[in-house]
């Protein structure tokens, strides 16, 4: 009976869908379906092969766009030290991956967009007024990015790269290549991400010992503590007006 239930309506969708087309038939009526055709052809015009270049280029670029938001923006850190909020809270997945994810991602946004318009100002306006070619204009792209990453780059993590590549400490920010920024720049914002971890679990551990020791003074030995330390945790969180606290101590370190 139930399927008999799931199978009227179906055929009633896929009756539907064929009324149209049957009646267009019958008044002899073409309808135009569009379609897409991928091809290799062969061309003497060298201005053709080069426009195939960028577009291939530009399609490797956007496969590396994860890699490019999450190693040289502020996404690294933020999207650290909010999954060490959900620990110490031990709510285990309370927020939920995608509201962390969508929240490191605005607030990536939100700090990113002074650079990101300095990018547009010096090199995509340019660009696309034709008045630079699209390797300056990838040079010109670079350099707000590199002066964000080499505010927040500590000068041990950027020593031992170049020590590694043994090149010589740069004089100015603009001559540091990238292949060596973005790393120190990863592991210094690991870094710090850490240690903001580590100052957020500091008041929920002491909830956690002042509850596990009171449970066992009652000799309460099979009682999860993490059952009633929860509640705690969340209210003192929630006193504290947590969530303000930790997204302003984040976009003051971007100051």
């Amino acid at each position: 009976m139930k399927s008999v239930k799931l199978f009227i309506p179906v055929v009633c969708f896929w009756i539907a869908l064929l009324i149209p087309f049957h009646s267009f038939a019958e008044g002899n009526t073409v309808i135009g379906v569009p379609g897409v055709n991928v091809g290799i052809q062969t061309s003497s015009n060298p201005q053709d092969v080069a426009a195939s270049l960028q577009i291939l280029l530009l399609l490797t670029v956007l496969t590396l766009a994860p890699a490019i938001l999450i190693m040289m923006t502020c996404f690294t850190r933020i999207i650290v030290v909010l999954s060490f909020v959900r620990n110490a809270l031990s709510t285990q997945q309370i927020p939920p991956n995608q509201v962390l994810i969508g929240l490191a991602l605005f607030m990536t946004l939100f700090v990113m967009s002074p650079t990101l318009s300095q990018v547009n100002q010096q090199a995509l306006q340019p660009y696309l007024a034709g008045q630079i070619s699209q390797t300056e204009a990838m040079q010109k792209a670079a350099i707000p990015f590199k002066h964000f990453m080499a505010k927040q780059t500590r000068e041990q993590d950027l020593r031992l790269f170049l020590d590694y590549r043994k090149q010589p400490m740069p004089k100015s920010v603009e001559e540091i290549p990238l292949s060596t920024l973005v790393p120190a720049y990863a592991i210094s914002e690991l870094k710090t991400a850490f240690q903001i971890g580590f100052m957020l679990f500091i008041p929920f551990l002491i909830i956690d010992l002042v509850v596990t020791t009171t449970l066992m003074s009652m000799g309460m030995m099979f009682l999860p503590p993490v059952t009633i330390s929860l509640p705690f945790k969340i209210l003192l969180f929630v006193m504290v007006d947590g969530w303000y606290l930790v997204v302003k101590s984040l976009l003051q370190g971007y100051q």
